[in-house]
């Protein structure tokens, strides 16, 4: 019995870590981001469009797929470090604090969290066509 309570103690500390330890399969898709409106605004100044303000949350190692917004976004970081980047552009990793802009011809090729261990976030404000989709995916 002495021999067995070390032993099972050995194996919930195992299991425990185990449980709670993100481990990355090949097969595996990559966490998707979680997107939360704010605030939606129809802008009277300039018939047809709105103002859509929006959170995007990383989790670690998360990865969004090649797309445009057909809208003006401004990006800014408030936690973490993130990779973005448009075709034909330079990929940047930004830091809290840091901005980023897409314009509505752009094609979003790089956005991903810089971490494969630690979460990001980020506010994005978007100058759209009312009602547009907040992204269209680029096959």
């Amino acid at each position: 019995m002495q021999k067995i309570v070390p032993l099972l103690a050995l194996c919930a500390l195992f299991w425990g870590c185990a449980g709670k330890a993100k481990l990355a399969h090949p097969d595996t898709a990559p966490a998707e981001a979680a997107v939360t409106t704010l605030m939606t605004k129809a802008l009277a100044d300039f018939p047809g469009k709105e103002a859509l303000l929006i959170t995007v949350d990383y989790p670690p190692g998360a990865v969004d797929p090649v797309h445009r917004h057909d809208a003006h976004a401004f990006v800014y970081v408030l936690e973490g470090s993130i990779v973005m980047g448009v075709k034909g552009g330079q990929e940047v990793t930004l830091k809290p604090g840091q901005t980023f802009y897409e314009g509505p011809d752009d094609i979003h090729t790089v956005g991903r969290n810089a971490s494969s261990t630690e979460p990001a976030k980020f506010l994005v404000l978007l100058i759209k066509p009312e009602g547009a989709p907040v992204l269209v995916p680029i096959e």
